[in-house]
């Protein structure tokens, strides 16, 4: 990678998890979906924190009493992208590090406390050990963009010295706005074209030679 650059930033779900949503794969587990919703989502009808709203509503009619703890159980079982323990402790090592991921914090946590300086992602709220039915929001899907910014506000790092890694359309305002945007087992032509690199195989160790 050029030697300028200092921050490694990545999308979760389909980059570090091969799973397309983490949200999606709790409503699996619960046997419910939330085609509606994601469907008003799409078409600007409702907006993120109703959006979550509506996927926390969902968990809450097949458990009421949902806890975070239970939510994680479930992701626990999601299985982590091949290569994901030859890279990312590498990658950790050489630079400062960050996931930004309108997925579910608590996967996030869990898979990267230990190699990601910093976790955005969006959080579940939490009373008297259970879910209030209101969402944590730190990251809006449809913009990116806006939280790259904030982190690179935050962590004093220019646009210029930063790496995003991303798999699909929502991951291509970090790419675009990167030194150098990298599309991994890109999902959709939008994010191909962000992209300064492609990789194509869903292998991690492949990341290391592109960087």
């Amino acid at each position: 990678m050029d030697e300028k650059i200092e921050l490694v930033i990545f999308d979760m779900d389909g980059v570090l998890v091969d799973v397309i949503s983490s949200w999606a794969w709790v409503h699996e587990h619960f046997d419910v979906d939330n085609d509606d919703s994601y469907k008003a989502y799409k078409d600007g009808e409702i907006d993120d924190m109703e959006f979550i709203r509506r996927d926390i509503e969902l968990w809450k009619s097949a458990k009421e009493d949902i806890s975070k703890d239970d939510v994680l159980d479930i992701l626990k079982e999601i299985p982590l992208i091949t290569g994901y323990y030859d890279t990312i402790p590498e990658i950790s090592e050489k630079y400062r590090t960050a996931i930004i991921s309108g997925g579910l914090k608590p996967l996030a946590e869990y898979i990267g406390s230990d190699y990601f300086d910093k976790i955005m992602a969006n959080d579940l709220e939490e009373e008297d050990g259970k879910l209030t039915g209101e969402g944590l929001l730190e990251v809006r899907l449809k913009d990116k963009g806006e939280a790259m910014e904030r982190l690179l506000s935050e962590l004093e790092i220019k646009k210029e010295n930063t790496a995003a890694v991303g798999n699909s359309h929502t991951d291509s305002p970090m790419l675009e706005k990167a030194a150098l945007g990298i599309a991994f087992n890109p999902s959709d032509e939008r994010v191909k074209k962000a992209a300064d690199k492609v990789i194509k195989k869903k292998d991690l160790t492949l990341l290391l030679k592109k960087l």
